[in-house]
Formats: structure tokens, C-alpha cells, sequence
């Protein structure tokens, strides 16, 4: 028979909880018997507190979650704090909001802001700031969030404030009316506008990935260039569906990875020269919905974040004086024909494309 008792007298967040393994769990691993003793947690959840010097047997901290256990053994095992239960506490996290009204909030989120509470990222989220802001969100599914940015994307999205906006801007998602338009330096020479429509879903290996595989669901996205400098290209990018990393996955199966992604990119993401760029080059810059109230379009705009833009811009001057080098200071040089010189073109020759 086990025993399942907090120690009297101890009010802390944490309690101990002591255990004796019964009889009919004797000679299994020490998280099977945790898992039947303990049912309302996750064997995973107590294989890492195991793991994490919280369970000791006999008195003995195990950091072994398969080692063996036997009838009469004594457990102790010191709870962590379950972070799904407080994800949604309100924290006081600086929002930059570019646009609010009854119904929805537009913000522009920076770089490193998680969206949403997951794993490894229990605090310190754009949901957790927004239940600060405005309380009522408390009310409103997963705050009133209808679409994500990743943690290291900058730029524009929409939260509702309602119920009713939240149904109503995820039916114009599902109806892929919402124009959500990106800027991305990538790496290589994009010279034409062109669509990736390719399936997207989990990397039948490395499951943290995503990746274009043929089971994968519906995605579409819809690229043109912008700027050409050495080695890389700015590129605009509309998507018409919202698959996780879509863009950073799109880009990459056509040989185009993003400057300064770590997953998709590797080396092949770095800038031709100078220091390797923090994280993936990419910004949602554009965004246009139905309002949820008035019926009306209404879109928003943001420019690049800093960094981003010191970085364009150093790329643009590096250009320019490549450019300036092959010309010379008198006529062209035949012998330099083949010397390939990317600048900008005020007016692209692509037209723009279907922001679907």
C-alpha cells in the first residue's frame, strides 16, 4: 500500500510529497512508479524532476529516472511549480501598440518577445504582457492572440479584444484575407518575382523543425525582390496561408535561406562579409484586415527594426562602392564585362503581387 502525504506544517510553494512504492509496483523503474502514484503528472514532467535533484529514495537524492525500486522503498519527491498553471499571470511588459481601439490592438513586437506561453517559455510573453494592459483579455481566449510571429521576427500583429473580434479576425484568416506582407534578407541573388507553393509540416526527423515534406499541409507563398546587394537580396514576401517559419521554410527549399537564421540557414546564412547577424533577418511589415466593429479595410505599416536596417544599410554601401570600383573613373572596361553589380532600382520591374 503506498502513502501519499504532504509533510504537516509545510507551507511552501513547494511541498514535500512522501511516497513507500506498494507491492505491486516493486521492480519497476522509479518514474513508473511515479507515474502510477502520481497520475495527475506527466511522466515526463517527473522524469525531469528526477533528473532535477527533486526525488530521493531512501533518503538519497536519484537522478536516475530507470533505476529500480522495490516494495517498502521510501520516496520523497519536492514539486515544482507547475508553469502551464501560472502562464497566464498579467506581467508588466512594455508593449509597443501603434494602434487600440474596443476591439482589436495592433502592435509592433520586437525581436525576442515569445508570443505565446510554451515550452521553455513559460513567462515573459506577449500574452502575459497583454493580460497586464488590458485585464479583460482574461476573458478572451489565449488573450485575444489569433496569429504568431517567432520569437526572433519583429513586426505588426493584430490581437482582439472580444470574442466576437477574435471569431471574426480568425474567420477572414481561415478566408485568407488578412494581407500580412514581410521584408527578408536573404542570401543569393533574387532577380524575379516568383510563388512557393509547397507543403509544410513537422521534419520526419529532426521534430523541432519544420520542413517541406509531401504529407505536409497546404502552404503558399508569394516572394518579389527589392534590393539587390552582394551575395544578398531583400525581398518582399506575402503569405496566403500560415504555416509555422513558412517564410524561412519557403525560402530555404529554393535555395534563398534568410541572413541570420539559426535553424534553416546554418552557415549558409551568413552575410558574405562581416559579423553574423543575431537572428533571422525578417519583419513583418505590412498588415491589412476588415475591422472587426466598422466593417472597414484598415492596414498598418513599420519600418525595419535597427539592427536590421544598419544592416541593409551597410550592405548598400558596400554595393555601391563595388559598384564605383568596377566602373573605374573613365569608360567601362571590357575586360570587366563579366563582373556582376547589383543596385537598386527605384522602381521595381515586378509587379506587385496578389497580397491574398
Amino acid at each position: 500500500m503506498s502513502t501519499k502525504d504532504t509533510e504537516p506544517g509545510d507551507y511552501s510553494a513547494n511541498p514535500k510529497i512522501t511516497l513507500t512504492v506498494p507491492t505491486e509496483c516493486s521492480g519497476l523503474r522509479l518514474d513508473q512508479v511515479l507515474a502510477q502514484l502520481l497520475f495527475e503528472h506527466s511522466r515526463s514532467r517527473l522524469q525531469n524532476w528526477v533528473r532535477a535533484g527533486r526525488v530521493a529514495v531512501g533518503g538519497n537524492v536519484v537522478l536516475e529516472p530507470r533505476r529500480k525500486l522495490w516494495a517498502g522503498e521510501g520516496i520523497e519527491l519536492t514539486a515544482a511549480p507547475d508553469e502551464r498553471a501560472e502562464s497566464s499571470t498579467p506581467e508588466n511588459i512594455p508593449l509597443q501598440i501603434v494602434y487600440e481601439d474596443a476591439a482589436v490592438i495592433v502592435l509592433d513586437k520586437p525581436v525576442g518577445l515569445v508570443v505565446h506561453p510554451g515550452n521553455g517559455n513559460w513567462h515573459g510573453t506577449l500574452l502575459n504582457a497583454l493580460l497586464h494592459h488590458a485585464p479583460q483579455l482574461e476573458k478572451v481566449p489565449r488573450a485575444g492572440i489569433v496569429h504568431r510571429l517567432d520569437k526572433d521576427t519583429s513586426g505588426l500583429i493584430v490581437v482582439a479584444k472580444t470574442l466576437e473580434a477574435q471569431t471574426h479576425l480568425v474567420r477572414q484568416l481561415q478566408a485568407r484575407t488578412v494581407k500580412r506582407i514581410y521584408q527578408a534578407l536573404v542570401r543569393g541573388i533574387v532577380d524575379k518575382a516568383g510563388i512557393v507553393d509547397s507543403p509544410i509540416g513537422r521534419h520526419p526527423t529532426q521534430r523541432t523543425r519544420m520542413a517541406v515534406v509531401r504529407t505536409g499541409k497546404p502552404a503558399r507563398t508569394r516572394y518579389r525582390s527589392l534590393e539587390h546587394f552582394q551575395g544578398c537580396t531583400l525581398v518582399e514576401c506575402a503569405l496566403e496561408t500560415g504555416r509555422t517559419h513558412q517564410i524561412r521554410v519557403h525560402m530555404t527549399s529554393i535555395g534563398h535561406p534568410l541572413v541570420g537564421d539559426p535553424v534553416y540557414g546554418g552557415v549558409a546564412s551568413r552575410v558574405p562579409r562581416g559579423p553574423l547577424f543575431a537572428h533571422q533577418a525578417l519583419h513583418a511589415c505590412r498588415l491589412a484586415l476588415v475591422h472587426p466593429l466598422s466593417g472597414k479595410a484598415m492596414s498598418w505599416r513599420s519600418g525595419l527594426p535597427d539592427d536590421l536596417a544598419e544592416l541593409i544599410d551597410t550592405l548598400r554601401q558596400e554595393a555601391s562602392a563595388a559598384h564605383d570600383d568596377a566602373s573605374g573613373d573613365d569608360e567601362w572596361d571590357d575586360d570587366d564585362a563579366g563582373v556582376e553589380i547589383f543596385y537598386v532600382d527605384d522602381e521595381p520591374d515586378n509587379e506587385e503581387p496578389d497580397e491574398q
